[in-house]
């Protein structure tokens, strides 16, 4: 596929998933996210074919203008969409699939300083929210959702949503019983899970020490009664 074709596929999907995107021509003169994808995939061609020197300075040229630095070694797919786009960090051995989607502040980056795959690998349709960070060679599955601010360090399967820090995996899909081609989902939620825990577990304590005080009111005598009673049996017993 040529790199026209490309270019006009990331306009269409600034355009497809931006409300408040007007016209294309809007798109390509003021979308930074569009403009670092453009030079990116003239850069990634000439970075193949081990141009020395070249790519980098041109892909640092870029993160001077838009504020996002893309590594001219990072491969990304088609119809990739860079929402604003500022702070964004894609690292050199980065893999990112058909139609996905990165917020701003996102970074893609390794924790290996080996000339091997350090960096994550996005399958197609992954979303990545405002300022989350994935980190070594994992993978993240396809349709998968990364929440704003999580801080990902390990593989997250498909179709999953990954909150926290670290993250966490709080919804996903598994094969429905009846039907194979159907799924359902499930939305377990650790947090509510452990403060329903804590609130069981105080409601069992108040009815164990209610019990307790209706238990020993019971045995319990006044000291005056007590004394009283004593009294009562003495003169009884005088008679």
């Amino acid at each position: 596929m040529g790199w026209l074709t490309t270019i006009k596929e990331d306009i269409r999907a600034a355009r497809d998933r931006d409300p408040a995107a007007r016209n294309w021509i809007e798109i390509l003169l003021a979308y930074p996210g569009v403009h670092a994808l453009i030079v990116h995939r003239f850069v990634y061609r000439l970075n193949r074919i081990q141009t020395p020197i070249l790519p980098r300075v041109i892909s640092h040229f870029m993160r001077f203008l838009t504020g996002i630095e893309i590594h001219p070694g990072a491969l990304i797919g088609r119809r990739c969409f860079i929402d604003h786009g500022m702070g964004v960090v894609i690292g050199e051995t980065t893999i990112i699939g058909d139609d996905c989607h990165l917020y701003q502040g996102v970074t893609l980056g390794g924790t290996s300083t080996l000339q091997e795959k350090r960096h994550p690998t996005l399958e197609e349709g992954v979303v990545v929210g405002a300022g989350a960070k994935i980190i070594g060679a994992v993978t993240i599955g396809a349709q998968a959702r990364i929440g704003a601010g999580a801080v990902v360090v390990s593989s997250v399967p498909a179709k999953a949503t990954v909150v926290g820090v670290p993250g966490h995996v709080v919804a996903f899909t598994v094969p429905a019983t009846h039907t194979e081609n159907q799924t359902v989902e499930r939305l377990p939620d650790p947090e509510w899970d452990r403060i329903d825990a804590l609130e069981r577990r105080v409601k069992e304590l108040e009815t164990l020490m209610s019990s307790s005080e209706d238990s020993s009111s019971e045995v319990f005598v006044e000291p005056n009664q007590q004394l009283s009673s004593i009294r009562d049996n003495d003169h009884n017993k005088e008679r």
